[in-house]
């Protein structure tokens, strides 16, 4: 039969035998609750992130140390729980493939190349202007042509929208007088 794995509670236990304290007085010098304390030796109170770090710092060990003790723990509590292992019985693998193509991200452009067409770039967007259009790299010279012709046509129909008039910059004089009408 296998090893029983043990609560963290009795090693904290322990840890109080070893250094010769009781519930009382590490309550104190972690500042947590007696009753905490008592519940945690007894194996009837989890130990949380905090207590860990608490538990740590005192004892001079790290919190990783506390919580892969619950975490063991835990692990070894739930595979008891039969209601639990037979939903988890029945649930079926993820499986890599089709799917995982489907719904895999767009390529970000390479460094240095320039950004698709109609795309704000980061320094364009925030100006809030669109970058000149960008040429795709195309493997055959045919398509190249083949791409041109809807972009030319829809330059042609395209309404471009007039421009706004440049507003000339005033320069502000400051006053040595603090109200110029008395």
């Amino acid at each position: 039969m296998p090893k029983s794995i043990q609560a963290p509670g009795p090693f904290l236990a322990l840890m109080l035998e070893k250094y010769k304290l009781n519930p009382f007085k590490l309550s104190k010098e972690i500042q947590l609750s007696q009753s905490a304390v008592r519940l945690i030796t007894l194996g009837k109170t989890r130990i949380s992130v905090p207590v860990a770090l608490r538990l740590a710092k005192y004892f001079n060990t790290n919190p990783e140390y506390w919580l892969t003790l619950q975490m063991r723990y835990d692990l070894e509590e739930a595979e008891k729980d039969k209601a639990l292992m037979s939903v988890i019985r029945g649930i079926t693998q993820a499986k890599k493939g089709a799917a995982a193509k489907e719904k895999a991200p767009a390529k970000k452009p390479a460094a240095g190349k320039k950004a698709a067409a109609g795309k704000v770039t980061a320094t364009a967007g925030k100006r809030g202007r669109k970058p000149a259009a960008a040429k795709a790299p195309a493997a055959k010279a045919g398509a190249k042509t083949a791409a041109k012709a809807p972009r030319a046509a829809a330059a042609k129909t395209a309404v471009k929208a007039p421009k706004a008039p440049k507003v000339p910059k005033v320069a502000v004089v400051k006053s040595a007088e603090k109200n110029p009408q008395e």
